[in-house]
């Protein structure tokens, strides 16, 4: 049985929300929810997910699902948001505990943190399987981008994450924490092992020189015959010094910060300190400086 697919676009975050729904019963998941941050202020909304919750209510749908494709690093979740008024579980890969170790570290969080997955109500093992409803998905480790990144598959149907995007645009970036193009390499292939007509569902898309519109769908052919980066006249050793060189090249991307250390904690903000406000870090490395005979001289 294929799911019925509702996708939702922020054009902020070039972000792909979806409800994936059984059209056996009322039964629904939602994947890659954002929750919009305004990083000048420090105010988040909660428009984009709110479009998504009036869907669900207008339609009558009952989420069993909230899920992640990996550690977002471009934009916060509303996964928790989504929960308090929609019910529904969170998951995400397993391999949540790798990120949160890193980054746990890296902000320097507090002890209570706990850096096990536990702020998810389920981590996803490889190959494991769920329902939705009447709906079967599989859950399959897609890592490279990140080392949680997993792949939702269903009946002629799956939800990619930043693995891979539109034919014109490409693959995912690999130089963040855990982040490998070997792996990511092999992690595409077997999505692309899927059949032909397969639609892949992006976590993201973006304008190109040839392009304005925004797609959220491919196919398995379409990235085989068309992808700039890992088509199949790729070869492994090819793709991965061409991202590694590409990868040198790129700034980091703009919520970067705000993000991880928000959805690396289940979509939720650090405990409020002393003075009850909550607070997100941007750690500083600060630029090498001569010494002072030097600035002399």
């Amino acid at each position: 049985m294929k799911p019925e697919i509702e996708a939702f676009f922020d054009p902020d975050t070039y972000t792909w929300t979806y409800i994936v729904m059984d059209p056996g019963s009322n039964q629904a998941a939602i994947i890659d929810s954002v929750l919009d941050y305004d990083p000048a202020s420090g105010r988040t909304s909660t428009a984009s997910a709110d479009a998504v919750i009036d869907f669900v209510r207008r339609k009558g749908l009952e989420v069993e699902w909230i899920l992640e494709t990996h550690v977002h690093a471009d934009h916060l979740s509303g996964a928790s948001y989504l929960k308090d008024a929609l019910g529904g579980r969170t998951g995400i890969g397993n391999q949540v505990t790798a990120v949160q170790a890193v980054f746990g570290d890296l902000f320097n969080a507090e002890s209570e943190f706990a850096r096990d997955g536990s702020q998810f109500d389920h981590l996803f093992s490889d190959d494991e399987s769920f329902r939705i409803g009447n709906l079967e998905g599989r859950v399959w480790h897609t890592p490279g981008h990140t080392p949680a990144c997993v792949t939702y598959v269903f009946e002629g149907a799956a939800f990619v994450g930043d693995t891979i995007f539109m034919p014109d645009f490409g693959t995912a970036r690999t130089d963040f924490p855990g982040g490998d193009a070997r792996t990511l390499y092999r992690s595409i292939r077997r999505i692309l092992a899927l059949p032909e007509d397969t639609a892949l569902y992006l976590c993201h898309d973006y304008e190109t020189e040839t392009r304005s519109e925004f797609c959220s769908t491919t196919t398995v052919a379409a990235e085989r015959a068309r992808n700039i980066h890992v088509c199949d006249a790729m070869s492994e050793d090819d793709f991965v010094s061409f991202r590694e060189k590409r990868d040198a090249q790129l700034a980091a991307p703009r919520l970067l910060l705000p993000s991880v250390q928000f959805n690396m904690r289940g979509a939720a903000f650090a405990p409020p300190e002393d003075n009850g406000m909550q607070y997100l870090k941007i750690p500083v490395r600060a630029a090498d400086r001569p010494a002072a005979s030097e600035e002399a001289a």
